[in-house]
């Protein structure tokens, strides 16, 4: 029981996927204009970075390492996330359309993101058992969702301030990405 919730403290606060390993950053800067978009790319992402750890460790434990085919690992999880990013699309479509529109772009980048690829190779090469890729896998998106969603509210306070005009949109964005991520930093002692 140690061991998970050294795992989830890891994923969300000390290795972030965004503040710490930058990895995410193309949804992380694009999607985080608005709180409801945010967290509508932080949920998609949790769904799909959960089930992708489920699904790449059966096919890592059971497929590619019986067959010998480790090889094969990056394109199996790939294919692996794109069609749980087209269910996840599909899903929106029909349940949310104005969530699916304001994603717009981004929700199909996901498949792209090297943060949900990522969680999915770091399961493998850490050697954690099923629970701990699950458990680590919805972690490292629960710290995606904090991390997207803070930025956004970040962003929707600083749009509506007094700013220099040279910080408006994507500089101001950046900056404040950046001190988000020292701030981040500031956890990297939780865990030895």
């Amino acid at each position: 029981m140690n061991e998970l919730l050294l795992i989830v403290i890891g994923s969300v606060l000390v290795n972030n996927f965004v503040m710490s390993q930058f990895l995410g950053i193309c949804p992380f800067l694009g999607v985080s204009k608005k709180t409801e978009t945010a967290l509508g790319m932080g949920m998609a992402v949790t769904f799909v970075m959960a089930l992708a750890s489920l699904i790449t460790y059966f096919i890592q434990a059971y497929l590619l390492v019986p067959l010998d085919l480790e090889y094969m690992q990056t394109i199996a999880f790939i294919l692996v996330i794109a069609v749980l990013v087209q269910i996840v699309e599909i899903a929106l479509k029909k349940i949310s359309l104005s969530l699916y529109q304001a994603l717009g772009v981004y929700l199909p980048l996901i498949t792209t993101n090297c943060a949900v690829l990522g969680v999915a190779l770091l399961n493998t090469r850490e050697g954690y058992n099923l629970i701990e890729s699950v458990v680590n896998g919805t972690s490292a998106a629960i710290g995606f969702t904090i991390a997207i969603v803070m930025f956004a509210s970040i962003r929707e306070r600083l749009a509506t301030g007094n700013m220099p005009k040279w910080m408006d949109g994507f500089p101001g964005a950046l900056i404040t990405a950046g001190l988000m991520s020292l701030a981040f930093q500031g956890f990297s002692g939780l865990i030895q």
